[in-house]
């Protein structure tokens, strides 16, 4: 039974497709829209326009960006012989917010999945192998602690190692503020493994 008028509808039904939107958050953002002065309605459906239709892949990372080429790789300062390779342009931009990291990205677009049938052509690997005939000291992997992230670190090293250049895989386990009794097993024996000397 329907309660709301098409439009209504119609614009829940669309929200709810975007992720980790359901049907009451769909409900609540479409009311919201619907209370909005409409000048602040028409900048976000123009906003989401654009935005699809101007953003497109750095041809160097495979991030997102308005540009050929987004403004990570056309830093001088960036050490562009260090590549962290990242699932997502999600995960790029948690590692830019440390501050901390001076190197370059490559974002994969996903991971190896055979459940999900993501083998490795569906992601961007064979790019990150384009570009490692370039100078590239070190390939940092920094893909999830899931099934599909390890699947995906140990298919990347496996590639890498045979031409020299140093792999490493980010250290992952206890969280900051986190207790040991509710971690699970897993995440604390790479907790113990990537243990650094104080």
């Amino acid at each position: 039974m329907e309660y709301y008028s098409g439009h209504i509808n119609h614009l829940i039904e669309q929200l709810s497709r975007l992720p980790g939107i359901g049907a009451k958050s769909a409900g609540r953002l479409a009311f919201h829209i619907m209370n909005m002065p409409m000048e602040q309605v028409e900048q976000l459906a123009s906003s989401i326009t654009k935005a699809r239709s101007n953003v497109c892949y750095c041809k160097e990372c495979f991030t997102l960006t308005d540009d050929e080429v987004c403004p990570i790789c056309r830093n001088p300062k960036r050490n562009h012989k260090e590549i962290m390779v990242v699932e997502n342009s999600r995960d790029l931009a948690a590692y830019e917010k440390t501050g901390k990291y001076e190197g370059v990205y490559h974002v994969l677009h996903g991971a190896i999945s055979p459940m999900l049938g993501i083998g490795p052509n569906d992601i961007k690997l064979k790019e990150l192998m384009h570009r490692l005939q370039g100078d590239v000291d070190e390939v940092i992997i920094a893909t999830n602690s899931s099934l599909e992230g390890e699947t995906t670190a140990m298919y990347i090293s496996k590639l890498i190692k045979p031409t020299g250049i140093k792999v490493s895989r980010i250290a992952s386990g206890v969280p900051v503020g986190g207790d040991l009794e509710y971690i699970d097993e897993v995440t604390l024996l790479r907790a113990l493994e990537g243990r650094t000397e104080l």
